[in-house]
């Protein structure tokens, strides 16, 4: 069955002192294309996470955040007596050099200056990190199941368009006929006026015809667009197929635009610029199918 590409997952969980939430989105991409945004305490753990993801989505540009709230009243954070005490003197000095008072907002401009605080981190707990993973995979899974929501809903349109397409070109039949007669009545109106000047030779009028109208035939075309058609239908359940869509799609195009150049009239246009409106649809969509 068809996924799309376009998906989005999340997943919590909750520690004695901290709540961490994943969170997956991915969009359409040629290859797989990993960016994760983590705490620093969960670096090291980045490729570990890359290899989760890799694992379980194919393609698509991915995009990946965990972080965390602190739960309680502890913080990690702590004021850097040391360092204020030191910008503090510093300042002073200023200010006495300039004959300046210090003002309330001294110790504000203090708190901003670089390790004025300093946060710690605590160590990775192995077992922490397993709670962690498994919620990764939660939060993948989540998002599997929103692509193949999407991709049923990307299969139906798909269906859609190509049965357009299969429609139009029956609605071509009665066209072809109509201009074969055409053609042969232009020709013979030709042939007409100048027959006082040109001796008309039945045989070569005939073989003149028939090479003509091989040239603006289109059932071959026609009979290949079908074939396309169904392998198209055909590849929609497979597993991954977008690539593959994509191929055919340009087939199906070749064909079309043949068709076009082959039409010689007005009626039989129109239908091919409909045609090609439906296969832009189905090439748009292709993209974002996995």
């Amino acid at each position: 069955m068809i996924k799309s590409m376009t998906g989005y997952g999340k997943a919590e969980c909750e520690f004695p002192r901290k709540k961490i939430t994943i969170e997956i989105k991915s969009l359409n991409s040629k290859q797989l294309d990993i960016n994760t945004r983590l705490p620093n305490i969960y670096k090291a753990k980045d490729i570990e996470i890359r290899k989760l993801i890799a694992e379980k989505l194919v393609r698509g540009k991915v995009e990946m955040s965990l972080y965390f709230e602190q739960m309680g009243e502890e913080t990690n954070a702590s004021i850097n007596q040391a360092v204020v005490k030191n910008y503090y003197e510093q300042l002073m000095s200023v200010y006495n050099d300039l004959g300046l008072a210090p003002g309330e907002n001294m110790i504000h401009t203090i708190m901003r200056m670089p390790d004025a605080v300093k946060v710690g981190y605590d160590e990775l707990d192995e077992e922490e990190w397993e709670m962690i993973a498994d919620k990764i995979n939660e939060a993948l899974d989540s998002l599997n199941q929103f692509r193949e929501q999407e991709g049923q809903s990307l299969e139906d349109d798909l269906r859609n368009q190509v049965a357009i397409i299969l429609q139009l070109k029956e609605e071509v039949t009665p066209f072809e006929d109509e201009r074969i007669d055409r053609i042969k009545s232009r020709i013979s109106d030709a042939l007409k006026d100048i027959k006082n000047n040109v001796q008309n030779d039945p045989n070569r009028f005939e073989q003149e015809l028939i090479f003509y109208l091989e040239k603006l035939d289109i059932n071959e075309e026609k009979v290949r667009l079908s074939n396309h058609c169904k392998y198209f239908l055909e590849t929609l359940e497979e597993d991954t197929p977008g690539k593959k869509l994509a191929f055919i799609s340009q087939e199906i195009g070749r064909e079309i635009n043949t068709m076009g150049s082959k039409a010689n009239h007005a009626e039989i246009q129109k239908l091919v610029i409909r045609m090609k409106e439906a296969l832009e649809k189905i090439k748009e969509q292709s993209l974002n199918a996995l």
